[in-house]
């Protein structure tokens, strides 16, 4: 009798915590300006994955991620899908790191960039570890159907390290970069011609003060530029600009919690700035949880907009952010390294409150 009074109360506890799940997940889907969440696949010839990237392209929207056993195994491959119609094609692989019949690395941070001009491109990482790999880039005349061979980046160019570049009004590319192997360091690559060849700048940061990397460029009035990213020192960093990205402010906290996770930013086209980023301080997959979105008009002073998750036996992570000519803004990122989740948010209809003392609004 005691052994079925035992499992009767946990059936009713599981049951509880199923409800609770449930109806934070139908108050999540409430939200205004949440118009559409789903998942790019539900089945892939691979357990694990990470770091996905968008682009709109003229045959619709291309995803992008990392897949394999399990990240730093030989096997990580990049897969691609397209969304077209309503609904995302199987995923299809289209780099690895395969070099010989006995040398194989695995694949890291794809990063899908479509200039003004010129071919769509798909930058990755190769190499045992993000503080020997290399960059690597590949080009489509299809919108990503076919994709040219991959061509190593020459030493010292990695390439957008996680975020997309962005075009500036004088045409050349600006590609937010950084690198593990002396201290954790934020810097810009450029190009002048299309992304054929790029220079690249030296560290903004010491490694030290803030141990930083993977940026995201923002653009503000008469022409100045932001970068916010990740570091190490439980928040978003923010640095500034006023000559194209060729030097930049000393770096500073935003206040913005963050668990030393990844981020992505995006500048609307009403000039309001976007960032989706796990809003925690807790460091490792548990604080990979809430997964957040915040806007600002300044760059400065933000405001929560949407709990994109919110599961504490979960984790999220590693989000990317672009909006589309229609003007909605699509998310997509790691949902508990199984699978990569697509959302779509009109961002006229978000319902902001302010973000004080780096408090997310109950």
């Amino acid at each position: 009798m005691l052994a079925l009074r035992s499992t009767s109360l946990l059936l009713l506890v599981l049951l509880s915590l199923g409800v609770a799940q449930n109806l934070r997940a139908a108050d999540l889907a409430a939200q205004p300006g949440l118009v559409s969440s789903e998942f790019i696949y539900e089945f892939a010839p691979f357990p694990s994955c990470h770091a996905s990237t968008l682009v709109e392209t003229g045959d619709g929207l291309l995803g992008a991620w990392f897949g394999g056993t399990y990240e730093r195994h030989p096997d990580v491959a990049i897969y691609t899908s397209r969304f077209k119609d309503g609904k995302w094609s199987a995923p299809v692989e289209v780099a690895n790191g395969v070099e010989s019949a006995e040398v194989r690395y695995p694949t890291w941070n794809p990063v899908l960039f479509q200039p003004k001009s010129g071919p769509l491109c798909l930058y990755y990482k190769a190499g045992p570890s993000p503080s020997t790999w290399w960059g690597m880039r590949m080009t489509s005349t299809d919108d990503g159907r076919t994709w040219s061979k991959p061509e190593r980046l020459p030493d010292g160019i990695f390439g957008p390290i996680k975020n997309k570049p962005v075009q500036l009004a004088s045409g050349d590319l600006l590609a937010p970069t950084s690198s593990e192997h002396d201290g954790w360091r934020v810097h810009f690559e450029r190009s002048t011609d299309g992304g054929q060849t790029w220079t690249a700048s030296d560290a903004v940061n010491d490694g030290k003060e803030f141990a930083a990397i993977q940026p995201s460029v923002l653009f503000h009035p008469k022409g100045r530029l932001q970068a916010v990213g990740r570091t190490k020192e439980d928040g978003v960093f923010t640095i500034w600009s006023d000559d194209d990205g060729k030097t930049w402010s000393p770096m500073e906290a935003t206040g913005l919690p963050n668990p030393n996770s990844g981020t992505d930013a995006v500048t609307l086209a009403d000039g309001r700035q976007l960032l989706v980023y796990n809003h925690n301080s807790v460091h490792g997959d548990a604080g990979r949880t809430p997964l957040n979105v915040a806007l600002s008009d300044d760059g400065v002073h933000w405001s929560a907009a949407l709990v994109l998750e919110d599961d504490p036996t979960r984790h999220f992570s590693y989000p990317a952010v672009i909006q589309t000519a229609d003007g909605k803004v699509h998310i997509s990122y790691t949902w508990n390294r199984e699978r990569i989740k697509h959302v779509v948010v009109d961002p006229g209809k978000l319902a902001v409150a302010p973000i004080v003392n780096g408090e997310w609004p109950k």
